[in-house]
């Protein structure tokens, strides 16, 4: 997906108030797009508090990007993440030239995440 693994913390899990602070928004946001992406699927253990894993922050950051910089709706979004999953899956020197300028343009929005965030 291109996503720049630097802007996340070197761990396995993060808890929703982590990932939240992270990405830069509420809770809610966070438990709401649960709802309407099924790829993100914290796991519960005993305290039933909700841990993301590693690439559920990632699709996270990912989603956040498509709705609030590229403004696509949310089925948008849904779309064009099962748009990436399905060009992802072939191997690199298969895809042809528009997606992989896609994948650098995907690339180079989320630096620009990330230099955004650090200030």
């Amino acid at each position: 997906m291109g996503i720049d693994a630097s802007l996340i913390p070197d761990k396995e899990y993060f808890r929703i108030g982590e990932v939240a602070r992270l990405i830069g928004v509420e809770t809610y946001v966070l438990r709401y797009w649960e709802t309407e992406f099924n790829s993100i699927k914290p796991v519960r253990p005993f305290s039933n508090q909700r841990l993301y894993k590693r690439k559920d922050v990632e699709l996270i950051l990912l989603i956040q990007d498509l709705l609030y910089r590229q403004k696509y709706t949310i089925e948008g979004a849904r779309e064009k993440i099962r748009t990436l999953n399905h060009q992802t899956q072939p191997a690199y020197r298969n895809m042809d030239k528009d997606k992989l300028k896609f994948i650098d343009e995907i690339r180079n929005d989320l630096n620009d995440l990330k230099q955004f965030l650090k200030k």
